[in-house]
């Protein structure tokens, strides 16, 4: 029996309701921007506090205007009703020429492990923000529908279920066709023939899943008490890793100089000569300070082995918790995925935005792979999966 299945309530979008993922932003101020221009989009409700209309309530105080929201852009018309269907999904327009195809479906609750010892074909593989994981089981609570899908990869059967999902794209004409921030095209095509629909869950749920991007909407589904969530389930081969990098807005009195903190410590510090950059292969790390930019080569915790070693495991260890003293869910780290380039970074602290930008090489996609098959769990934030699907181009009313 598979664990993936149609959605048995969907709402395809018709047009204007795509977005980038909420987590997506390192500044707010971009998502009530977007918002002026684009009153349906799914970021006013999953980020309804960032409404141009919300500006000053909480998150919880702006619930309601999300479930409102959701409702209004479904009676314009942004959005129409469809039951026990599958949203085939490509993405094109990625570097070389080449697509990415998935499918939007709802995956079984029961099979998610968050544990090695804890059984499962759905394995989720990151430590998470608990805060982040009560404001999506709010969102579900207030919106009754699941707007943004966990990300997880077939493992088992990828070349076959890239073949079904190929050939339903090249048969008739996409129900929905989005354009993201970076000019990628995204394309949905709801598709309901039982023979097809049985072909795909089939496929992309014969074997484990990997979940490559979502781990607080999967843990949110499950102390929703969700059956089922809602999930584009991909393949290897059609996601791409970008570096995922840390932004420290202020060092604490006790650290006035991080870098000679950490060479204190045993880390090799050089002096970069040119601009501050993503480092080309793992195992040195790049910091960008107001004082100029040094590769770091950080000492490795004793003990450490597998996943420990991993160098966003041990900016955790050495830079966050050993040096500054924080726990990484300090508000005074900031999460900045690949999308931001590194002369972003640069500028953050430049400008005085920020203290110093910590720049880490992009984990591989076969080590992310093996790591979770092997059951251990990845460093927070440390893998930034690209080109990820569009929030509120398919919408399921929630199950259970």
């Amino acid at each position: 029996m598979s664990a993936v299945h149609p959605i048995s309530q969907a709402w395809i979008s018709t047009g204007g309701t795509g977005a980038q993922n909420y987590d997506e932003f390192a500044d707010d101020a971009e998502i009530s921007r977007i918002l002026q221009d684009a009153p349906h989009s799914a970021l006013g409700v999953e980020m309804p506090h960032r409404a141009p209309d919300s500006l000053g309530a909480t998150f919880a105080e702006a619930l309601p205007a999300a479930a409102e929201r959701l409702a209004a852009a479904q009676r314009a018309g942004a959005y129409r009703s469809a039951r026990d269907v599958l949203g085939v999904y490509r993405i094109s327009g990625r570097p070389g020429g080449r697509a990415s195809h998935g499918v939007f479906a709802m995956v079984d609750t029961a099979e998610i492990s968050g544990r090695a010892d804890e059984p499962g074909l759905v394995i989720r593989n990151e430590d998470v923000f608990l805060d982040k994981v009560r404001e999506r089981v709010a969102l579900i609570e207030a919106v009754d529908h699941l707007l943004s899908p966990v990300l997880l990869l077939q493992t088992e059967h990828d070349a076959a279920l890239q073949d079904a999902l190929v050939q339903v794209t090249e048969t008739v004409a996409p129900d929905v066709r989005d354009v993201d921030q970076a000019g990628r095209v995204h394309e949905v095509w709801a598709v309901s023939d039982p023979a097809v629909v049985g072909r795909i869950c089939d496929l992309a749920g014969g074997g484990e899943l990997v979940v490559a991007d979502g781990n607080h909407r999967s843990l949110a589904a499950q102390t929703a008490g969700l059956t089922r969530f809602l999930s584009v389930v991909t393949t290897p081969g059609s996601v791409d890793l970008d570096p995922y990098h840390r932004l420290l807005s202020a060092l604490p009195e006790e650290v006035p100089d991080l870098v000679e903190a950490l060479r204190s410590r045993g880390a090799q510090v050089s002096p970069l000569e040119g601009p501050t950059e993503v480092p080309g292969e793992p195992g040195v790390v790049h910091l960008h300070t107001p004082t100029g930019g040094y590769a770091v080569r950080l000492p490795v915790p004793a003990g450490a082995a597998g996943v420990d070693r991993l160098d966003h495991a041990v900016v955790e260890a050495v830079v966050v918790r050993g040096v500054l003293g924080w726990d990484p869910g300090d508000k005074r780290i900031r999460y900045i995925g690949g999308d931001y380039p590194a002369a972003w970074l640069r500028e953050q602290v430049d400008a005085g935005h920020a203290a110093v930008a910590v720049l880490i090489a992009p984990v591989r996609v076969d080590d992310f792979v093996a790591v979770n098959l092997d059951r251990a769990k990845m460093p927070r934030k440390s893998t930034w999966f690209t080109p990820k699907a569009r929030a509120g181009l398919v919408v399921a009313r929630r199950e259970g």
